[in-house]
C-alpha cells in the first residue's frame, strides 16, 4: 500500500489489513517461507560460519524450563509461521507505514528481522533467561541477527507478492 493509498482513505484503517481469510493465509504463507529460509540459514549456512547451528530451541528451553527438545522446536515453529507474520502485518508494517512511509518494503521487512533479533537476544535470551545481553555478542549473535533479517525480509516478500496478486 502506498502512502498515496492511505492518504485517500481512512488512514487509522488503511494501516493494517481487514482480519480476513485470506490475510490469516498470506502470513501462514509467509510464515512458512521465512521459518524455511532462517532453517535454511540456521542449520546449513551458520554452521559453516560458527562452527554450529543456531538452535532456537534451546533458547524456547531456558525461557520455560523445560527439557522437552521437541516441545521446543514446536514452541519455535508455530511462533515463527504463524505469530511473528501477523506481527509483521498488524504490528511492524503499520508502524512503518505511519512512522517511516518512505522507508521501501525490503527495508521494513529487514527491520522487523531485526525487531524479532532484539526480542529473542534482549528480551527472551537475557530478561526471561538470565544470559547475558545479546549473548555477550558472539560471533553466533551476529548470525542470529542475519538469519532474523534474512526471516523479515521473506516475510515482508511473501506479503507483497500476495498483496499484489489482489
Amino acid at each position: 500500500m502506498s502512502t498515496q493509498q492511505i492518504e485517500r482513505g481512512n488512514p487509522v484503517s488503511s494501516l493494517m489489513p481487514a482480519v480476513s481469510h485470506s490475510v490469516f493465509i498470506t502470513a501462514l504463507l509467509a510464515g512458512a517461507a521465512a521459518d524455511g529460509a532462517w532453517e535454511f540459514w540456521a542449520r546449513v549456512i551458520t554452521p559453516l560460519w560458527v562452527g554450529g547451528p543456531l538452535q532456537p530451541a534451546a533458547l524456547v528451553q531456558s525461557v520455560f524450563g523445560f527439557n522437552n527438545l521437541f516441545l521446543a522446536e514446536l514452541i519455535h515453529g508455530v511462533v515463527g509461521v504463524v505469530f511473528y507474520p501477523l506481527g509483521y502485518l498488524f504490528f511492524a508494517r503499520p508502524i512503518a507505514r505511519l512512522v517511516t512511509p518512505f522507508l521501501p518494503w525490503w527495508v521494513v521487512g529487514m527491520g522487523f528481522g531485526v525487531g524479532l533479533w532484539v526480542f529473542a537476544l534482549y528480551v527472551m535470551a537475557h530478561l526471561l533467561a538470565g544470559l547475558p545481553p545479546f549473548l555477550g555478542f558472539i560471533t553466533l549473535t551476529w548470525a542470529s541477527l542475519v538469519g532474523h533479517m534474512i526471516f523479515g525480509l521473506v516475510t515482508a516478500a511473501v506479503v507483497r507478492w500476495r498483496e499484489s496478486r489482489t
